[in-house]
């Protein structure tokens, strides 16, 4: 199978970028970045997508053959969730990533940024039929709101877009069986510290089980107080984190703003 993406047809755009695209070009540049200085990338594969703010249906994409840390404000590919390029760039994009992404977007209208990797700690996890325990404070921020997406394969088909979601429902993360981990965020900056969270509960996970004992565990009433407590009322997380991290971003590299 080809993993190029081909657009159906070219849309042009019906003014100049806006702001608030920019920003949000930079927020999600940036994300690709410090995705790559963590070694969460996995050579040109797996994506960060977000939205285009006034403009439904319209979301932002690596372009396929880059790698994460080549990401910048100006490479990222705007497309729509039907396939059709928006705009001017000529890269093209990953077909699967392309379809997930969609899926999601199309799915859930909270799912402003949708990032899906495939790190080691979290395809491990995956891999264990319990799938992430409550053994950890990071991992009791997921206590209940994880949902898990079962492997089918290579080929992501209509089909199984509608199973993901469905999978997903209205939940902030998702381990896919086998193949990596997704969070879906209301902002770039939320999304980016979902799977930090969920990265670092899967570490912990698997050097807990290295020893080969088994795991202290909270009682579920303690797991759960403690997830509505992290959960925080619905607070938008990352509000305070991403300005450090920007500032971190700057210091090493500011090309992610070109």
């Amino acid at each position: 199978m080809s993993f190029t993406h081909a657009p159906s047809r070219r849309i042009a755009e019906t003014g100049p970028r806006s702001e608030a695209e920019q920003q949000t070009r930079f927020d999600l540049a940036a994300a690709y970045r410090l995705a790559a200085l963590n070694g969460w990338d996995d050579l040109i594969y797996t994506h960060i997508s977000a939205s285009v703010p006034g403009e439904p249906g319209h979301f932002l994409i690596n372009p396929f053959g880059f790698a994460f840390d080549e990401v910048c404000a100006s490479n990222l590919v705007k497309i729509d969730i039907h396939g059709n390029s928006v705009g001017t760039s000529e890269h093209p994009v990953n077909a699967t990533g392309f379809a997930l992404h969609a899926a999601v977007h199309a799915a859930r209208a909270d799912a402003f940024c949708v990032m899906h990797l495939h790190n080691t700690a979290g395809v491990a996890v995956s891999a264990q039929p319990a799938g992430l325990l409550p053994a950890s404070q990071h991992a009791l921020r997921f206590y209940g709101q994880l949902a898990y997406h079962d492997y089918e394969g290579l080929a992501f088909s209509p089909a199984e877009s509608e199973r993901l979601v469905a999978h997903l429902a209205d939940k902030p993360a998702m381990l896919l069986r086998n193949h990596g981990t997704l969070t879906a965020g209301r902002t770039v900056a939320e999304a980016y510290v979902l799977m930090a969270t969920l990265i670092k509960a899967c570490e912990i996970q698997l050097q807990a089980q290295a020893c080969g004992a088994d795991l202290v565990v909270p009682a579920d009433a303690v797991a759960a107080r403690t997830a509505q407590q992290l959960y925080d009322d619905g607070a938008i997380e990352g509000a305070l984190e991403w300005p450090a991290l920007l500032r971190k971003l700057d210091r090493l590299d500011r090309s992610y703003r070109d």
